[in-house]
């Protein structure tokens, strides 16, 4: 009999419990009504990235020495650097320098402690191709200047932390519309 009741005790409590889960998370949906979409249609509107995004990497072939720092402290070993080493003047001659944008993490240790400063993050982002092997960037690729989202006038560009109005007029920044 004791135990009967002791059972009925615990399917009570487990009720009370399930019923207090599902009405936090009702609360949360709720929550999330107010909100503003986040969403941008990508093709025609593009997002302004941030200061210290870290997109594709930018490569000035006459400032590399070839010292290959940026091979050591990658966390795969990406950069491939082939060099021939003079030896009428004792110095490396820089050959080819490769990347391969579809195994980078865009980690940035190869640009922190290259120390000629010949890499540098850029703020491009689109490098999507339908073959991988147009991925693999060598210094030319890698020379190239990025593409500037805010000078094409055929897109609509979106500042990632815009300030937006209430209707009482008072600027709200993103940080407080989704409540983080």
């Amino acid at each position: 009999m004791f135990s009967m009741v002791t059972g009925f005790m615990n399917y009570g409590q487990q009720t009370v419990r399930a019923a207090r889960y599902i009405g936090q998370s009702f609360m949360i949906t709720l929550s999330h009504v107010n909100r503003l979409p986040v969403t941008i249609q990508y093709p025609y509107e593009k997002l302004i990235t941030s200061e210290r995004f870290r997109g594709r990497i930018h490569f000035e072939f006459d400032k590399c020495i070839a010292c290959e720092v940026c091979v050591r402290v990658c966390p795969i070993d990406l950069p491939v650097v082939d060099w021939k080493l003079e030896t009428d003047i004792r110095k490396k001659r820089l050959l080819n320098y490769s990347i391969d944008f579809g195994i980078c993490i865009f980690c940035g240790n190869c640009v922190e402690y290259c120390p000629t400063n010949c890499l540098s993050m850029t703020e491009e982002y689109e490098l999507s191709t339908y073959d991988r092997h147009e991925l693999n960037y060598n210094q030319i690729a890698l020379g190239r200047l990025p593409i500037s989202v805010i000078g094409d006038y055929t897109i609509r560009t979106i500042r990632n932390p815009t300030p937006i109005q209430k209707i009482t007029g008072n600027p709200i920044d993103s940080r407080t519309i989704t409540n983080y």
